[in-house]
């Protein structure tokens, strides 16, 4: 169940970073870095996740399951 729970809080991390980022973009003058830094932020945390759900799969913590 805490693994499920990280899995749950990396996604959550990274729609507030997507919508940070949504907000520099808008806001923002050109010369701003912000923007970048939260595209930054977003990609690292996609590959923490794609990271965390392989090891879940690979040490059984996560299990497919047929619908």
């Amino acid at each position: 169940m805490l693994y499920k729970i990280l899995i749950l809080a990396i996604l959550a991390a990274i729609l507030i970073s997507l919508f940070s980022g949504a907000i520099f973009l808008a806001k923002d003058d050109n010369n701003s870095k912000r923007m970048v830094t939260s595209l930054t932020v977003r990609i690292s945390l996609s590959i923490l996740l794609v990271v965390v759900l392989v090891v879940g799969f690979m040490t059984g913590q996560i299990q497919p399951h047929g619908l």
